[in-house]
């Protein structure tokens, strides 16, 4: 079922989370472990992420050395797969340009289209490890909206192959990524938003936002884009702050603010354990604000872990 047909037909707010492929070596059942608590809850859809692949130098036995490409998180496809058959929801999977050439992503899609899966979340996806720009894939696609332009193209029936006659259109509902704080390459809010726009008018149906801890962001976000003409449902991202860490290392790998109302209550906390436990309470306030405010859906980050989130769902559905 399309994420836009779930939201249309919901008389409240919905719940949904994303989750992480496993290491490369681990077991399917340390997914299963991060998911299973949360299915009393009815989750609408589960996002499942794409990690594109890393390069390591590895020494020959003459001394020289040569470059090895890894994935550390393979298994996308296969674990939406696994999720609609072990738990019949439907899957979200991410696509990204960094790793991909357009053939790449026109098998992926294809693989997809015939597993029934009906969403994508179609992304850039972040720079290599080292590098300070995003640079494509030969042959890939340069940026989200192109990425989007290609998967509209394939709901149309139109392939790479131009010589390929009367290609099956694909039915894909297509997601976009939106930042209330506005996106780290943006020069400034009012780019991001022309370009979140054109994003929409290429085909996009719905808007999933980065992580933010206050949401007076969000509302914002949300204003600026009915606004400009952007009309499509807006689901918050939320990821409850787990220990006293993340106050510097999130903001520098998503480039978000923290209130000094939670930093603060941070800092007066005795343990761990306490500032887990602030974590939560401030999700789930922030929760209840945008229930009450109307939000289509409470979307996790959950990074494999249900305790927060279990705990926020049980006050709020």
């Amino acid at each position: 079922m399309k994420i836009k047909d779930h939201i249309s037909g919901a008389k409240s707010t919905l719940f949904s989370f994303e989750i992480l492929p496993p290491m490369k070596g681990l077991g399917i059942e340390t997914l299963w472990g991060g998911i299973d608590p949360l299915i009393e809850f009815k989750p609408s859809f589960i996002d499942v992420t794409y990690h594109r692949e890393d390069f390591v130098l590895r020494q020959r036995p003459d001394g020289s050395f040569e470059k090895i490409s890894t994935k550390k998180r393979p298994g996308t496809v296969a674990i939406c797969a696994a999720l609609q058959n072990r738990y019949k929801i439907d899957a979200v999977p991410h696509l990204i340009c960094g790793g991909f050439s357009r053939e790449d992503t026109e098998n992926a899609l294809i693989d997809l289209n015939f597993l029934g899966i009906d969403n994508i979340l179609a992304l850039r996806g972040d720079a290599r490890k080292g590098e300070i720009h995003f640079t494509p894939e030969p042959n890939g696609n340069k940026n989200a909206l192109d990425l989007i332009h290609q998967i509209k193209n394939m709901n149309s029936g139109i392939y790479l192959d131009e010589e390929l006659a009367n290609g099956q259109d694909t039915n894909f509902c297509i997601g976009a990524a939106g930042y209330p704080e506005k996106h780290q390459d943006a020069p400034n809010l009012e780019a991001d938003m022309k370009y979140l726009k054109r994003k929409v008018e290429a085909g996009a149906e719905f808007i999933v936002t980065q992580m933010f801890f206050n949401n007076n962001y969000y509302f914002d976000f949300v204003m600026r884009c009915r606004e400009n003409g952007i009309n499509v449902p807006i689901i918050p991202g939320i990821k409850p702050l787990s220990n006293s860490k993340q106050l510097s290392i999130l903001p520098k790998i998503f480039y978000i603010d923290f209130p000094v109302e939670l930093t603060s209550e941070v800092e007066k906390a005795g343990d761990e354990k306490a500032v887990k436990q602030i974590g939560t309470e401030w999700a789930t306030q922030q929760c209840k604000e945008l229930v009450e405010a109307g939000a289509p859906v409470l979307h996790f980050y959950t990074m494999g872990r249900s305790e927060q989130t279990k705990a926020i769902c049980e006050k709020i559905f």
